[in-house]
């Protein structure tokens, strides 16, 4: 059983007692929390608040306790049933609420489950926002509505609708060239809401072949939903099989995008961000932002068109907020996150995945050949278990002055920029690890360059010692 409660919501196993995993005594000791928490920000008497859900098994049972909850709390809610990360979202803005609930334990497998927190921005609550429910919830005083006053709810099924059509409305996107390049496409929507969602938008982009898999919501997941190479060999196959000229795979939740080419090679995760923004510097000046942990392949990108890329804490929540300090036109995060501030300051497939077509239909070439058109580097992904009475800010402290000749950024962790390479440490909240990400441009490098850092960990502890 595994109950993870952290600023930006509450991430647990379905059973178990409580305290342990998200048992249905918590989901409502969390919902409270978080309407109490509303409450106090808004100051107003009566409370909206959106709610959606992706398609895993224990999703049902989790919405009808938030449901219930919230209106026990005086809350009215608009309940859009199945539904994307990227549509709640932008569902709180259009419903003019006051904040959301996603019910979604994202790429975790299928026993998961978890309730993410929009504020009234339909943005995801920052960290001072995220202590206080955590406060709340840990120290429970609800005062519950009386019957009068008890909250209503409606169910709105045209959320997913109103999303697309404000895709395909987007200046960038152009369904005109989509629709003439007469592409075959694929998609792997892993047994969730990817399945309602991603037939019809590619038909509102004028695709007319599309190639399904995976793509009834049951929640019964076929594969590892997280979209790593490792995880999408079908589809991978499927592509060639089917002579499609590109594959786009979601999460269950649809926040993150990874493309497929031709030949049935991955595009690679870190690369769906890239491509996009290329493509959209190609066509709008601006700055661009990524997390620290992410590929230096959209900071090549960034330059070659004379702006300035950003890097922020990891995180969708700290990547927004730089965003938005750096007037950023496109951003987001290496595990296929596309945020895309004309839409909404959100991470969102819908887009990436019209945004992508469009590339591909205006440079008239094959997946594979577009992917071939970026710097090509390589992330290799490391941690180090270390003992409980070691003092890891010091160890992040003293590698820091070790390589202070270097450009060091100490924001989140400990992140070292060499020439073309780099190096990001950071620790574990919850154990006493240091999750150690080195890129290069290759894969040996990169593992070489882990090496050395980790000896060097190694060593500073046997000085300490």
């Amino acid at each position: 059983m595994s109950l993870i409660k952290s600023i930006s919501g509450f991430r647990g196993t379905i059973g178990g007692k409580e305290g342990t995993a998200l048992t249905p005594i918590d989901v409502v000791k969390f919902t409270s929390a978080f309407a109490q928490f509303i409450k106090e920000e808004s100051n107003k008497s009566k409370l909206k608040i959106v709610i959606g859900r992706d398609a895993r098994i224990s999703g049902e049972m989790v919405s009808n306790l938030v449901v219930g909850t919230l209106m026990g709390m005086g809350v009215d809610v608009v309940d859009t049933g199945l539904s994307t990360t990227p549509t709640v979202e932008m569902a709180v803005v259009d419903q003019k609420a006051d904040g959301g609930i996603i019910l979604t334990a994202s790429h975790n497998p299928t026993h998961w489950n978890a309730l993410k927190l929009l504020n009234s921005k339909g943005e995801f609550i920052n960290a001072k926002e995220g202590e206080r429910v955590l406060f709340l919830a840990d120290n429970p005083d609800f005062n519950f509505t009386e019957v009068l006053n008890l909250g209503s709810c409606i169910k709105d099924d045209s959320t997913i609708d109103m999303h697309i059509e404000k895709v395909i409305n987007l200046p960038l996107v152009d369904v005109d060239a989509i629709e003439k390049a007469n592409f075959r496409v694929c998609f792997d929507s892993v047994n969730s809401t990817g399945g309602i969602v991603l037939p019809k938008l590619l038909k509102a982009l004028g695709v007319k072949d599309i190639v399904a898999l995976n793509e009834e919501p049951t929640g019964n997941f076929a594969h590892n939903p997280e979209p790593l190479p490792e995880n999408i060999t079908d589809i991978c196959d499927r592509v060639v099989e089917s002579k499609c000229d590109v594959g786009f795979i979601v999460d269950p939740d649809v926040d993150r995008l990874a493309i497929v080419c031709e030949n049935g090679r991955p595009f690679v995760e870190e690369y769906s961000l890239v491509s996009i923004a290329d493509y959209v510097l190609s066509q709008t000046p601006g700055n661009t932002v990524s997390n620290l942990s992410s590929t230096r392949a959209l900071r090549d990108i960034t330059e070659k068109y004379n702006q300035q890329y950003f890097a922020s804490a990891v995180g969708e929540v700290n990547v927004v907020e730089m965003m938005k300090q750096k007037n950023a036109i496109i951003g987001g995060e290496g595990n296929g996150g596309i945020i895309y501030p004309e839409l909404h300051y959100g991470r969102d497939a819908l887009v990436g995945i019209a945004l992508f077509l469009t590339l591909l239909a205006k440079k008239n070439i094959k997946t594979s050949a577009l992917r071939d058109t970026y710097p090509d580097y390589s992330i290799s992904k490391n941690k180090m278990e270390l003992t409980e009475n070691i003092n890891v800010d010091k160890i992040l402290e003293k590698i820091a002055e070790k390589y202070s000749s270097y450009d060091v950024i100490t924001i989140d962790g400990v992140k070292i920029n060499f020439d073309k390479e780099w190096v990001h440490l950071r620790k574990s909240n919850t154990e006493p690890i240091i999750r150690i990400y080195s890129e290069s441009d290759n894969i040996t490098k990169a593992d070489h360059l882990a090496k050395v850092i980790i000896e060097d960990i190694t060593e500073i502890i046997r000085q300490d010692m």
